[in-house]
């Protein structure tokens, strides 16, 4: 689905999820694999592993398999069970990057009556006037 204007904020692209069985499937059985890390490495906390050397970095290697398998997890949830939408942005002009007012897009004369306000305003350009 598409459409025509370009609005801000208006769709321009929707694609519906597939919502696969198999990804489905992936996840749930990801999300069993990622209850039994979190178990072990809960138990292996309260056990008092983390005291020697080798234990400390089986806890550490736990920890890591627990944050790659929800990378896992969620990659497939992304990619499977959100939809692809692009909604439209409004582009700012350059002159509005500057903080230039639109009126003084094109410059303005110099009015030697008013340097002094001038400059005020160059050095802090919130002053009011």
């Amino acid at each position: 689905m598409s459409s025509t204007g370009g609005n801000y904020g208006d769709i321009h692209r929707y694609e519906p999820a597939r919502e696969s069985t198999t990804a489905a499937i992936a996840i749930a059985l990801l999300t069993i694999v990622q209850v039994v890390f979190v178990g072990l490495f809960t138990y292996g906390l309260v056990s008092g592993w983390g005291t020697d050397a080798i234990g400390n970095m089986f806890l550490g290697f736990l920890l890591a398999v627990i944050f790659v398998d929800l990378a896992f997890i969620l990659v497939l949830y992304r990619k499977e069970f959100l939809p692809d939408v692009m909604i439209v942005k409004k582009r700012r002009r350059k002159w509005e990057d500057l903080y230039v007012r639109e009126d003084d897009v094109d410059g303005r004369q110099v009015d030697t009556g008013m340097v002094w306000e001038q400059i005020k305003r160059a050095v802090y350009p919130y002053y009011e006037r």
